[in-house]
């Protein structure tokens, strides 16, 4: 299996040509951006720690997988080690913060780096990255003396962090879940209940696990009204440092189609009787909501994923196609000739390039908008950027994690026969990725939050400030005297066009046809995601054309031709897709609703 390589110079286009940088720079705390060498030094490090520790264990890991004992959970042979030098070198805290030990280096430097992680080891990956939620959403409700206590412990990677909503009988609908907490008068709570699918529930990466644990207390209201938020460590904390087992215990771990080396678990409090003890974090009843900003953290993280995952995939198709001999070349030639050669192969390459390209475009996006809405000194600013990371979110995951399958899938499809073997690495990329369009929401439900919340709610408000962009882009476009920047042109502005057709559809019929508007929600939100990444890859364009103009920048020629092609490639083979979408979200809702559930 060919290694993964961080595509350095791409991660470093897209970071100073398409993400908003100049004004991400000018916030404080940003210095790692201000200096060019920095960010260069910062990726090339993790590059380096990626390849030499993290890659090596990805496949380690998808074949021994975790092991269950009654004692605890054990990673795959090398993880804790691993796990153990990547917080040494303090990767683990990049985005956390100052105050707390970390480095609270911007949202746009850490997306590039934890992209190269994720690529690299995508299992391993997920503990810090839990971790890192919880901080964010410990940092909003916590008390100060909790914040005191398990903060430093979280940032400094002595302990890891998992967020525990799913039930046996509650799982995409969370208001139906039944773990109680019980106040006592030392105001602690008593935890009883059982918790399914908590991604690195028990390991033996930390020595504790601080669970963020949703339940209802004694007399809360029904539904999602009356859930809170308890935290509820695995070992209970002592001046001294740490004290008893509590009562919460894993008692199994799934078997699962990918992501092997991640332990996922189902851990019931309250097993040996007394319950587990913890503690109510934020307000009585208002714990959906702080869960929802490490739900949130952690929905950019799976789109994410998709980009990583998706980039080694193509990287793995990419390496076998130029070195495949098979068949003969198009035209006559006689001598047999590498399979990158064939016009199909070629054709399913690109589609790869330039979805992964456009992905990857749109994350650092939203991650510079993160930091711009978090710390920029206008409020006006800070407004406008944050209802951008609010519309692009369950975009960005679904539109993602969907077309990360695609890509992940046509890898497999480059291989041939050989893709179908385990042993050569081209199906791990496809079974790792599966879960992206599952957990952290499914695609189905960021469909229906990007339509009733983020879409009717505003009255579309949101999604016209975002195609007012896209207008801009195409002002732009239209005074370049090319023909590759004309077919990019021409494409995206008739996207655009079903877009907004599409969208006031929705907005005219949702409130008397709802099921209807939400039986073409996932059309909806696909066409939006093959939208917004057209409008990255003209931008793209836009900015290759102007460097080569100039004699080029840091890219090196041939870069800038290649970012050219993938655009037009885009706008010829991706952007088309938004009409068929549109036709469907606009017509094909009466027909999902017609059959009687019976004839199924």
């Amino acid at each position: 299996m060919n290694p993964y390589i961080a595509p350095l110079e791409e991660m470093q286009f897209v970071l100073r040509e398409l993400a908003d940088i100049e004004r991400v720079r000018d916030l404080p705390d940003s210095d790692a951006l201000v200096d060019l060498e920095l960010t260069t030094e910062i990726l090339s490090q993790a590059s380096r720690f990626a390849r030499e520790v993290l890659a090596p264990l990805d496949t380690v890991g998808d074949r021994e997988g975790v092991r269950w004992t009654p004692d605890g959970v054990t990673t795959a042979p090398g993880f804790s080690q691993a796990y153990r030098q990547f917080v040494a070198a303090g990767w683990n805290n990049l985005s956390m913060p100052a105050e707390y030990g970390g480095q609270q280096m911007p949202e746009l430097l850490c997306v590039a780096v934890r992209e190269i992680f994720a690529a690299s080891n995508k299992s391993f990956c997920m503990c810090p990255d839990l971790s890192a939620n919880a901080v964010e959403a410990l940092m909003l409700a916590a008390d100060p003396w909790l914040k005191a206590l398990y903060l430093p412990n979280l940032v400094s990677g002595r302990w890891s962090a998992t967020m525990n909503l799913t039930e046996p009988e509650a799982g995409s609908d969370v208001g139906a879940l039944r773990t109680r907490a019980l106040p006592q008068a030392d105001g602690t709570y008593r935890v009883f209940g059982q918790k399914i699918f908590i991604s690195f529930g028990d390991h033996d990466l930390t020595e504790n696990i601080v669970h963020l644990v949703l339940a209802r207390t004694p007399g809360a209201p029904a539904g999602s009204r009356g859930i809170s938020m308890f935290l509820v460590p695995k070992f209970l904390p002592e001046s001294d440092g740490l004290g008893a087992r509590n009562d919460v215990q894993c008692v199994s771990i799934e078997h699962k189609l990918g992501s092997m080396a991640s332990p996922t678990c189902t851990l019931v409090y309250g097993g040996a009787g007394e319950g587990a003890i913890g503690w109510l974090v934020g307000q009585e009843n208002q714990g959906l909501q702080t869960m929802f900003v490490m739900m949130n953290a952690a929905r950019l993280n799976v789109g994410q994923e998709g980009t990583a995952v998706g980039e080694r995939a193509f990287q793995q198709a990419r390496a076998y196609a130029r070195e495949r001999v098979q068949g003969k070349a198009i035209g006559g030639a006689n001598e047999s000739v590498a399979i990158i050669r064939h016009p199909d192969v070629r054709r399913m390459l690109l589609s790869m390039r330039s979805q992964i390209e456009a992905m990857r475009a749109l994350a650092y996006l939203i991650a510079g908008a993160q930091d711009l809405a978090a710390r920029h000194p206008d409020a006006a600013v800070r407004k406008e950027r944050q209802a951008f990371v609010d519309l692009m979110t369950p975009i960005f995951k679904g539109w993602s994690s969907e077309t990360a399958l695609e890509v992940t899938s046509a890898s497999i499809q480059v291989h041939g026969g050989s893709g179908y073997i385990i042993e050569s690495g081209a199906s791990q990329p496809f079974r790792d990725v599966r879960i992206c369009s599952i957990y952290e929401g499914t695609t189905a439900i960021q469909a229906n939050d990007l339509v009733e919340r983020k879409l009717v709610r505003d009255g579309g408000a949101a999604l016209g400030a975002w195609l007012a962009q896209v207008d801009i882009t195409l002002q732009d476009i239209a005074v370049q005297d090319s023909t590759q920047m004309r077919a990019v042109e021409t494409e995206l502005r008739a996207a655009l066009g079903v877009l907004r057709q599409a969208a006031a559809w929705v907005l005219a019929h949702y409130r008397e046809q709802p099921a209807e508007v939400l039986a073409g929600a996932v059309p909806f939100l696909r066409m939006t995601g093959v939208v917004a990444g057209g409008w990255q890859m003209a931008r793209a364009a836009l900015a290759a054309q102007r460097l080569m103009a100039d004699g080029g920048g840091v890219e090196s020629e041939a870069f800038l031709r290649a970012k050219l092609a993938s655009a037009v490639f885009y706008a010829t083979h991706v952007l088309p897709q938004a009409a068929g979408l549109a036709h469907t979200v606009m017509t094909g809702g009466a027909a999902v609703l017609a059959l009687d559930e019976a004839d199924f």
